[in-house]
């Protein structure tokens, strides 16, 4: 997932991030000192992209999405949500890796406003629009 928040200076800063989802809420984590975070304390909106490449133009298909964030707080739901990211990952994968503990990264909860779902088996550049209260 690529997240995009607004710098100081007004212009976006996109940076690629994992991501674990539970319905329409989505998680991510970054350092506790990061330019995401410190971005996100000044102003919690964010867009972001889900995708992937294909070798077919007219195959293209993901989602765009304006949201808002917060940072979670609870130890028992960054233990959760920890969880869950991990669960993404292969454990062959990742032998000899441990995540970190809730309280060493900022974790955020995503909060989808506009939801924008763009497939080009649909058409050339064909999104349904979806807005969220």
């Amino acid at each position: 997932m690529t997240v995009a928040t607004v710098r100081p200076d007004g212009w976006p800063q996109a940076t690629t991030v994992e991501y674990a989802s539970e319905d329409l809420t989505l998680y991510f984590l970054c350092g506790l000192d990061s330019q995401k975070a410190r971005n996100l304390q000044r102003d919690n909106r964010l867009s972001l992209t889900i995708d992937h490449d294909t070798d077919n133009i007219m195959a293209i298909r993901g989602l765009s999405m304006a949201a808002q964030a917060e940072p979670v707080s609870d130890h028992a739901e960054g233990e959760r949500i920890m969880q869950l990211l991990a669960s993404r990952y292969s454990a062959d994968a990742n032998s000899g890796m441990a995540m970190p503990p809730p309280e060493a990264v900022r974790i955020y909860r995503v909060m989808p406003r506009v939801i924008s779902l763009l497939d080009y088996t649909k058409g050339f550049g064909h999104t349904d629009l979806f807005t969220l209260a």
